[in-house]
C-alpha cells in the first residue's frame, strides 16, 4: 500500500472514529477526534511539498475539515437545534475514503478553513537566517508588503462537562519574558496536549493575540481550559505551549520559543517554567534553553474536582 492510501485510510479511520463516539453518545471523545482529524487535514491542504492530491482534491478536503469543525461547535453548543448534524457529517465518510477518485460536487456550501502558513521547522530557521542577514545588510521594509488578514481571535475551546471523581484543570497564561517582547507583532499562543511520543492527545487550541506588552513581558491573562480530566493524561504526557509571532518581511509565523508543564507539575497555584529554543520537540530528548537570562512562562493553575 502507498504512502498516500495510508494516510487515507488512516484519516477514514478516525473519521469513522469520530462518528461512532459521537453516535454513542461520548461527545467529548467525538469533539477530540474531530478536531485532531480538521487540523490534520488543514495541515494537507496547506502542504507546498506534497504532491499526493490535486489543488481540487486539497479544496475537497479543505471543506472536510471545515464541516468537522462545525460539527464540533454543534456538539458544544448548549441549544438544542443543532446547527450541522450528525448524518449530514456521515455523508462525508464516502468522500474522504474515495478522495483520489472523487469528482462530484462537494454536498454541502462551505469553505475551506481560511489557510495559515504552516512551515517545516527547517524551513522556518532557513528563512529566519535570510531575514536576519537581509536586516543585518539593510534590506527590505516591513511596509512594502500589503496588509494582511485581521488578527486571529484564538481557538480557544469551553470547559469540559464535569464527571465525578474527575479533575478538571484550567491553565492561566499570565505572561512570557522576553528581551524583544516589544517587537513581537501579533504574538499568541499555541496550546497542546501531547504524549511521550509527541501525538496529539487533545485539539491544539490557540490564544487570542495578546495586545499588552510591558519592558520585557507580554501579557496575555487568559485562561485554557486543557480538553481532558488530568486522571485520563497518560504517564509521559506534557502540555506545551508554542510562542508564536508574525515575521511581516516574510510573511509567515514563526514559531519563537516553547514551553511545557510535565505531569508532576500539575499542582493548583501560579508556576513559573523556562523557555526553550525552537524547533519545538515534542519527545522532549533535545532541549536547549532560550537564554540564560531570568526570563521565563508565567502560569497559574486551577485544579477542580467533582466529588
Amino acid at each position: 500500500m502507498s504512502d498516500v492510501n495510508k494516510t487515507i485510510q488512516k484519516w477514514h479511520a478516525s473519521f469513522k472514529k469520530g462518528t461512532d463516539f459521537d453516535s454513542w453518545g461520548q461527545l467529548v471523545e467525538a469533539i477530540d477526534e474531530y478536531q485532531i482529524l480538521a487540523r490534520q487535514l488543514q495541515k494537507e491542504v496547506q502542504s507546498t511539498n506534497s504532491s499526493d492530491f490535486t489543488e481540487e482534491q486539497k479544496k475537497t478536503l479543505g471543506k472536510i475539515a471545515t464541516c468537522l469543525e462545525m460539527r464540533s461547535a454543534s456538539l458544544q453548543c448548549t441549544q438544542s437545534n443543532e446547527e450541522f448534524k450528525l448524518e449530514d457529517l456521515k455523508k462525508l465518510e464516502t468522500i474522504i475514503k474515495n478522495i483520489l477518485t472523487y469528482n462530484k460536487e462537494f454536498p454541502f456550501d462551505v469553505q475551506p478553513v481560511p489557510l495559515r502558513k504552516i512551515l517545516a521547522p527547517g524551513e522556518e530557521e532557513n528563512l529566519e537566517l535570510e531575514e536576519e542577514e537581509d536586516a543585518a545588510a539593510g534590506v527590505g521594509s516591513t511596509e512594502a508588503f500589503p496588509p494582511r488578514a485581521p488578527a486571529s481571535q484564538g481557538t480557544l475551546l469551553p470547559r469540559l462537562p464535569s464527571e465525578p471523581g474527575m479533575t478538571l484543570l484550567t491553565i492561566r497564561i499570565e505572561k512570557i519574558g522576553l528581551k524583544d517582547a516589544g517587537q513581537c507583532i501579533d504574538p499568541y499562543m499555541t496550546i497542546s496536549v501531547k504524549d511521550v511520543n509527541g501525538v496529539d492527545l487533545n485539539p491544539v487550541q490557540d490564544t487570542p493575540v495578546a495586545t499588552r506588552k510591558e519592558d520585557t513581558y507580554i501579557h496575555f491573562s487568559v485562561d485554557i481550559e486543557i480538553q481532558r480530566h488530568v486522571e485520563k493524561l497518560p504517564k509521559g504526557a506534557a502540555i506545551f505551549f508554542e510562542f508564536k509571532h508574525y515575521k511581516p518581511k516574510k510573511r509567515f509565523t514563526s514559531t519563537k520559543c516553547f514551553a511545557f508543564l510535565e505531569m508532576d507539575e500539575i499542582k493548583p497555584g501560579p508556576i513559573v517554567i523556562e523557555l526553550y529554543k525552537k524547533p519545538t520537540d515534542f519527545k522532549r530528548k533535545k532541549l536547549q534553553l532560550l537564554t540564560k537570562k531570568p526570563l521565563y512562562l508565567h502560569l497559574h493553575q486551577t485544579l477542580q474536582k467533582d466529588s
